[in-house]
């Protein structure tokens, strides 16, 4: 690996890891804000957010420990992230 590919690897790792504790964070607080209203349009969009959040983990899981071809990470990530943005234009809707 030439020394670009090594900085843009760890970059990379680094940006994932902050994503998913930023993602994390929104997902707490949204989860609580549900919590706290029982309002059904705030739990879909919590649940948006750890769909989309959980498939960032998981594709970081999926590179850097088990090794899986980047194209299934990129395909999991994506299939995940798509669900996520999904649950959340629900959510946006739902009254």
């Amino acid at each position: 690996m030439t020394a670009s590919g090594g900085l843009a690897l760890t970059l990379l790792v680094a940006l994932k890891t902050v994503l998913v504790v930023v993602g994390g964070l929104v997902t707490y607080f949204a989860a609580r804000a549900y919590r706290r209203t029982r309002a059904r349009p705030i739990g879909a969009l919590a649940l948006g957010f750890g769909i989309v959040t959980f498939g960032t983990m998981l594709s970081g899981v999926a590179d850097q420990v088990l090794r899986v071809e980047m194209a299934w990470v990129l395909v999991v990530e994506t299939a995940l992230t798509t669900a996520g943005f999904l649950v959340i234009l629900y959510s946006l809707y739902a009254e």
